[in-house]
């Protein structure tokens, strides 16, 4: 059917494009890969105390958020809380973990509502419950 010399041109020309896809493949995933981690944080602004404010939406994850999270107080003032005080005491042990929840009133909690200064309170943001 085929010589023997286009049964070997076959095979190499075959071979030659399995061997680009899979590198077009690779560099196209490393591109991609190398891109996700490079995810650019959010630029957001700084208070006149140097705290960063704004968003949480707009954070690429936790260690992203900024100092001051913009928050609705609960008699409708608009405000910012502090990230520390939203995210609360964080366990170091699973122990630990399950005595902060134990000892979580099932109401939750309320926190300082802030100015954008993070100094002045000007109401209160209620967490959970």
């Amino acid at each position: 059917m085929y010589s023997k010399s286009n049964r070997i041109l076959i095979g190499v020309v075959f071979i030659v494009c399995i061997v680009g896809g899979v590198m077009v493949f690779q560099s196209t995933y490393a591109k991609s890969t190398t891109n996700q981690s490079q995810t650019n944080s959010p630029n957001y602004p700084k208070n006149i105390n140097g705290q960063t404010y704004g968003s949480s939406s707009d954070a690429t994850s936790p260690e992203t958020e900024p100092e001051l999270i913009s928050a609705t107080g609960v008699d409708g003032t608009a405000g910012y809380v502090l990230k520390k005080d939203l995210d609360g005491e964080l366990p170091k042990s699973p122990e630990e973990a399950i005595a902060i929840q134990n000892s979580r009133s099932p109401d939750g909690r309320d926190i300082p509502l802030f100015d954008v200064n993070g100094e002045t309170v000007i109401g209160v943001f209620h967490v959970g419950g």
